[in-house]
């Protein structure tokens, strides 16, 4: 055997493949990464698995226009197999006929999702791209992961959604600076695995272990205790799910009260703290906003509350919040209020210390600041100006003319007769699937690129087989991480796969603008000019190798980012008047007229408690007395590689662990690995019990990201097998405001499953039907 190593790039890391004679054999970590993902290594089981897309596939009913009934609603209709030739003629034809008879806007291509790493063949791009050239469509805006975040935080410290990720401390500076980091959220190092865009090496876990080494001290509030590495010796404290407000308004007063607040920075770098104050005080409402207040809703002890208040003046304290805890009713609120907080705590502005977001969240935050140029997919300006917020794609579907509101605006949702989906998952993504399939059975065609039959690939009209990150050239360089690290291909497509760019230059040259759309460029000759066209823009400042030299070695460095960075809190600090922020005070708006504008019932002009729709005090608690935390997976990156060899070593009796507190398990029955039903009145799933104190009493937590599996797809309320938490979460926006997900409000209960269990068919292909 002679084997032939070869280099990948992935969201989870890079990794060293093992090829012989064109087969994959294995994929090992890289040597120098400090952290390797698990992950990659699973890679190798989803490879050739029966799940893989191998032929285009039409849905029988809509190949023979029949209606979407019964059996020939997508979900539960046959595929039928198609010659390449064919399928692009289905779906060209399909393109010209909606466009010609219901505008360009009839035509979604939001497909939101991760896609894979790559700055050549990365999906959206190449179907966005293709779309606009080809008369425009309607796009999705914000995403599911902080919508509530991208739109409040420029209102409250202004810049550009993702701006604050360059102005809040990195690892290293806290190491150095720092001494107390309260994390709302927590930090958990599974999800610092990923990195948007490709990673060559892991480095949160050996940063966070720095600051543990030089003294910092870390309080995790969140419900779940393993937010935080066990080597950081964390301090717990178990907050009720959605109240993370009202513990930081706790915490607010008890500052203001007693004088510890930072009076001199509020006062020169802020706006509205007066009006704020009166809110926390109670003189706008009669309720103070007190640490025994606070402590009834959030279950944390007001002598905590206190003692944590003190800690946070004393000294230099760095306040983090998490993405998870922006997903829920009203989301934008822990996000603005842990800004005015970290304002008021005296740190804001200082090295090491403030405010910072999404910590953990991916290897690159809080690594480094930015990173240089690095070339991509050039994109086209959509001639059509329609978008929706992104979590608002079931609502559009549904109810085609409808008005809402967002950040400010007023949107009309537009009528939809095609979805062209590549490089996402909304059976993963979208909250309550049994409303999404609803809405889903309404567009004339669903078109979707799929490498594996997972829930969106079922639910198509249209499947276009297409090649893995392992199937296709390209380099990959990821948020914040300075390097650019190649991506030779491993091996040819499975099957008649086909790259995303390979099918978008096929449909092009049939609809007349192939040579706009490829700039007359091979596959590889983009590749190289993206690499060249870097290399041209960085010049002397980084030397990079030409591209046949980075091609043999896989890895080039990038020099680092060193800004200038906008927004500077440690600027606004120094001189407000000289280095404003761009916002419409130019200082922190702890009070936003804006926002205050806009007259939203369920966000006012500054930070404040809204009781959530479902949560452990709602009446519905009686009925559903368990809050449950869909947060993001150990085991995969959202719903890809669910078919890896990692993901499926982590499930219970095929089904996804969910993890229950010890005495919430004893009073049900429920014993370790016994497979559970986890229901409310939208939905209920099977998964298998891991009885574990890391979760509070009254929480259980069920990761997403495996694949939808409905015993009667398109039955309402039908069981999931597999264990996916979509099916029991509220397709319900945070807010007027930013229309964002709030996927962690939801009340659930959970008892033994009854009964023989059905066999999980989450990684079957379809049925597979002869040509009428």
């Amino acid at each position: 055997m002679v084997e032939q190593r070869m280099s990948v790039a992935t969201h989870w890391g890079s990794f060293v493949a093992v090829v012989d004679a064109g087969r994959l054999v294995r994929i090992e970590p890289r040597p120098d990464d400090p952290a390797p993902s698990p992950i990659g290594p699973g890679m190798v089981t989803a490879a050739d698995d029966n799940a893989r897309v191998l032929r285009p596939a039409v849905r029988k009913g809509w190949l023979n226009g029949e209606p979407r009934i019964d059996g020939t609603a997508r979900g539960t209709d046959a595929f039928v197999e198609v010659s390449w030739d064919h399928a692009i003629t289905l779906v060209s034809d399909e393109l010209r006929r909606v466009r010609s008879q219901h505008g360009d806007s009839a035509v979604f291509g939001g497909s939101y999702g991760w896609a894979s790493a790559g700055r050549f063949h990365h999906a959206q791009g190449q179907l966005h791209r293709f779309l606009a050239l080809g008369g425009g469509y309607t796009n999705s805006r914000n995403t599911y992961s902080t919508a509530a975040l991208e739109v409040v935080l420029p209102h409250v410290i202004g810049g550009h959604p993702w701006s604050y990720q360059s102005r809040m401390p990195m690892w290293d500076e806290i190491a150095e600076n720092c001494e107390l980091v309260v994390a709302f959220g927590g930090l958990a190092l599974k999800n610092s695995q990923i990195n948007p865009g490709g990673l060559a090496r892991h480095q949160t876990r050996d940063l966070q272990r720095r600051c543990r080494e030089a003294g910092v001290r870390f309080v995790n509030v969140s419900p779940i205790r393993s937010d935080t590495a066990g080597f950081l010796d964390a301090e717990w404290l178990p907050v009720v799910p959605n109240t993370d407000t009202a513990a930081m308004l706790g915490i607010a007063h008890t500052m203001l009260v007693n004088g510890w607040h930072d009076e001199d920075f509020l006062r020169r770098c802020c706006v509205g703290f007066d009006r704020f104050a009166s809110y926390l005080t109670g003189e706008l409402d009669g309720v103070r906003k007190d640490a025994a207040w606070a402590a009834k809703i959030t279950g944390i002890g007001q002598d905590v509350i206190t003692d944590l208040a003190r800690r946070l003046t004393a000294q230099r304290s760095l306040i983090m919040v998490n993405y998870a805890v922006q997903r829920a009713d009203h989301g934008e609120q822990p996000i603005w209020m842990s800004v005015v907080l970290a304002a008021m705590a005296g740190s804001m502005g200082r090295p090491g210390g403030g405010w910072g977001a999404g910590y953990a969240t991916m290897d690159a935050t809080g690594v480094a600041p930015d990173r240089p140029f690095v070339g991509t997919i050039p994109a086209v300006a959509n001639p059509v100006p329609d978008f929706i917020p992104v979590a608002r794609i079931a609502d559009t579907l549904l109810h085609p003319g409808e008005v809402i509101d967002y950040d400010g605006s007023r949107l009309t949702l537009p009528e939809l007769r095609l979805i062209y989906w590549c490089g996402g998952n909304p059976f993963h993504h979208h909250q309550d699937l049994h409303r999404l399939t609803r809405a889903w059975q309404i567009p004339d065609t669903v078109v979707v690129h799929e490498a594996w039959w997972n829930t969106t690939a079922k639910f198509a009209d249209v499947v276009l087989p297409v090649a893995t990150t392992l199937e296709r050239d390209d380099f990959a360089a990821g948020f914040s991480d300075p390097h650019l690290v190649a991506m030779p291909k491993v091996r040819e497509p499975a099957g008649e796969s086909r790259t995303d760019h390979h099918i978008f230059t096929a449909l092009a040259s049939r609809l007349g603008y192939e040579e706009e759309f490829t700039e007359s460029r091979s596959e590889m000759e983009w590749v190289r000019h993206l690499y060249e066209q870097t290399r041209a823009q960085l010049g002397d400042t980084a030397a990079l190798p030409d591209f046949d030299d980075f091609w043999r070695s896989s890895t080039a460095a990038l020099p680092p980012s060193t800004g200038p960075f906008p927004g500077s809190f440690e600027a606004l600090r120094a001189d407000p008047r000289q280095f404003p922020l761009p916002t419409p005070s130019g200082r922190i708006e702890i009070f936003s007229e804006e926002i205050d504008s806009f007259g939203y019932d369920d966000c006012a002009g500054h930070p404040k408690w809204f009781e959530p729709v479902e949560w452990l005090r709602a009446e519905l608690a009686d009925r559903f007395p368990l809050h449950l935390i869909s947060n993001q997976p150990a085991s995969r990156l959202h719903s890809q590689y669910d078919n890896g060899g990692h993901s499926l070593a982590s499930k219970i009796r095929g089904r996804e662990p969910v993890t229950i507190n010890p005495s919430d398990a004893a009073s049900r029955g429920i014993e370790d690995g016994m497979v559970v039903r986890v229901h409310n009145d939208r939905g209920s799933c099977l998964a298998g019990a891991i009885l574990s104190d890391d979760v509070m009493p009254g929480v259980v937590q069920l990761s997403t990201g495996a694949w939808w599996d409905p015993v009667q797809p398109g039955l309402s309320g039908t069981l999931d097998r597999h264990g996916n938490p979509n099916v029991l979460t509220a397709d319900r926006p945070c807010s007027r405001l930013s229309q964002g997900p709030s996927a962690h409000s939801v009340l659930v209960d959970v008892e033994p499953h009854d009964g023989p269990l059905p066999d999980v068919l989450a990684f079957a292909p379809p049925r597979l039907a002869p040509p009428s």
